[in-house]
């Protein structure tokens, strides 16, 4: 005799953003990038998430992991952020809120599950790119996360290069998430990319038939 059951098997699952996020400096500023699928188990029940959140005016955040769990984290950070920055009398700085990002993963790293890759601009160090995970905080040149980022680690490695343009860095995040894509089963969708200097946020979707064709169709 079959069980019944309330609904479909992944309303009961934890909502993940199996996906792939990167973030890279060049001389100026930061691109950060995303793939936009979210799954539940083998299913997906979002396929145009945007995973690149605001943390301020210059600071962005790319999620993964679980997605209540890492657009929770961005939201409080947002707020204290804002809170800070009135205190303050100016914008805050990058590492002020990678470091908030990391205090909240790690006091909670028991009843969390997310890992968020921080960068933006600011006044001191320019463009920067923070990974945070579990009590951890090291500013990195680029960074790549998800599961679509160990499909990926060769052609980062191997293409990344110092003193990159903003527009090497731009086709650089597109490159890397169109393979990612290609290749793991729960990142995909669309590419979103958010470029970040001293003039303030460029916010891009580039969809799936504008993507690079690495792949045959």
């Amino acid at each position: 005799m079959l069980e019944e059951t309330s609904g479909p098997g992944w309303l009961s699952e934890e909502v993940k953003t199996g996906t792939t996020i990167i973030g890279i400096e060049y001389d100026g500023g930061v691109v950060l990038g995303s793939d936009s699928r979210v799954s539940a188990g083998a299913s997906v029940v979002n396929r145009v998430m945007n995973k690149l959140s605001l943390l301020h005016d210059k600071i962005y955040c790319a999620l993964s992991g679980s997605a209540a769990d890492a657009q929770t984290i961005a939201e409080i950070v947002n707020y204290q952020l804002d809170v800070h920055s009135v205190e303050l009398g100016e914008d805050p700085l990058v590492r002020s809120a990678a470091t908030l990002v990391k205090n909240i993963s790690y006091k909670y790293k028991e009843e969390l599950s997310a890992h968020l890759i921080v960068a933006g601009w600011d006044r001191k160090k320019k463009g920067q790119v923070y990974v945070t995970m579990s009590g951890l905080l090291s500013r990195q040149p680029f960074a790549v996360g998800g599961s679509g980022s160990s499909y990926i680690y060769g052609f980062v490695d191997a293409e990344y290069r110092k003193d990159m343009s903003r527009t090497e860095c731009q086709e650089f995040v597109v490159n890397a998430l169109t393979l990612a894509m290609g290749r793991d089963g729960s990142s995909g969708g669309v590419a979103y990319l958010v470029t970040i200097d001293e003039t303030g946020t460029e916010e891009k979707c580039i969809l799936g038939n504008d993507l690079p064709k690495f792949f045959d169709q």
